[in-house]
């Protein structure tokens, strides 16, 4: 396999190019967990992993339970599993809660505090109800707990992280929280060695040809951690030398052939470009900033041609219409037009809308 590859080889392992999933629970169990701090973007990112996915259609398996949204690894939402959400808290969230000690002091919240909040959020929630977060904050306050200067999101991101409450299925425009326990079914729990085997198994599986770094950095293991899951994994990957570093990827993984001319039109923090601390594979330097403009780590959604980011869009919905406006790094050959169209086509069928593109 060549570097020139790397892309392409990604986008079939990531099931954007090539699918192999019927129901959107599937395709985020088999990515082992999905960015999701951008609500409407992340339900595209598994949409356009699923032949003829609608918005409503992977809606209506989060409001089923079969995928939860939480924060998971690094402290971020992310959409994962049912079946998965309880070993993924288990296995990487202490040392995230171990590094807000800090925060969490300079917030003036201590362990009193937070039995405090769960105490409230047991009573307020139990027996299958939901609430959204205005509510969530305005128990707080009722009951003389400040929300103020980011308190009040510190709370129900340290509660959800030890497993009390995680995002339930939206209530209108709003988001909605949940017991975890009532949320989720009872699963089976891996222990350390086996978790991080497995997770180990589900990032280069579908993340591949990935470095050991990129599996470090994004599932925020330490590096001895994200070494030995590797190994333990090691008989379903195959290790490759490509250019000057070592690749783990799918035993069976093979380069795609170079083909027509495809585009996909990901959305901002898609794991194509997240899920790796080096993306020079599929990313120029020259062109970095234009996909984080405010050098701020908000992602700006990606064109991609060929494996390669070839640009950044935008949508603007209107009632009737979803316009958008692309800007590719350089000029459109006609074959590339042909292809953005039909990738913009698909987001139109995703959302339910007819496209318009600028």
């Amino acid at each position: 396999m060549m570097l020139t590859d790397i892309g392409r080889c990604r986008l079939a392992n990531q099931l954007i190019s090539v699918s192999r999933c019927r129901e959107p629970e599937q395709v985020v169990a088999a990515l082992g967990a999905l960015q999701a701090q951008d609500y409407a973007g992340a339900l595209w990112s598994v949409g356009l992993r699923l032949p003829d996915a609608t918005e409503a259609a992977v809606e209506k398996a989060i409001a089923r339970r079969k995928i939860v949204r939480t924060w998971l690894m690094r402290g971020t939402l992310h959409f994962v599993a049912t079946a998965d959400v309880r070993w993924f808290l288990e296995l990487l969230t202490p040392r995230i809660i171990a590094g807000s000690a800090a925060r969490a002091r300079n917030l003036e919240l201590d362990a009193a505090v937070f039995a405090r909040c769960e105490k409230l959020f047991v009573r307020a929630l139990k027996g299958g109800r939901q609430l959204p977060r205005e509510a969530m904050m305005e128990l707080l306050e009722n009951h003389k707990i400040s929300t103020a200067k980011m308190r009040g999101y510190h709370i129900l991101w340290r509660l959800a992280q030890e497993g009390l409450i995680t995002f339930a299925a939206r209530a209108g425009r709003s988001q909605t929280f949940a017991l975890l326990d009532e949320w989720v079914a009872p699963a089976q729990k891996l222990d350390r060695a086996a978790a991080l085997a497995e997770l180990a198994r589900r990032y280069f599986t579908s993340h591949g040809p990935a470095l050991l770094a990129d599996f470090a950095g994004w599932s925020g293991l330490r590096s001895a951690d994200a070494r030995a899951g590797v190994e333990a994994a090691s008989s379903a990957l195959r290790r490759e030398r490509i250019g000057n570093a070592d690749f783990w990827m799918p035993a069976d993984a093979a380069a795609p052939n170079a083909g027509m001319t495809e585009a996909q039109l990901l959305p901002g923090f898609d794991e194509y470009l997240l899920g790796y601390k080096d993306r020079s594979a599929v990313l120029e330097a020259r062109h970095a900033k234009k996909i984080v403009p405010g050098s701020n780590g908000v992602f700006s959604p990606t064109l991609i041609l060929q494996g390669r980011v070839a640009g950044t869009w935008k949508r603007t919905l209107n009632k009737k219409t979803v316009v958008i406006a692309v800007s590719s790094f350089n000029p459109l050959k006609k074959a590339e037009k042909q292809a953005v169209a039909a990738a913009a086509d698909r987001y139109g069928q995703f959302l339910g809308l007819p496209v318009e593109v600028n």
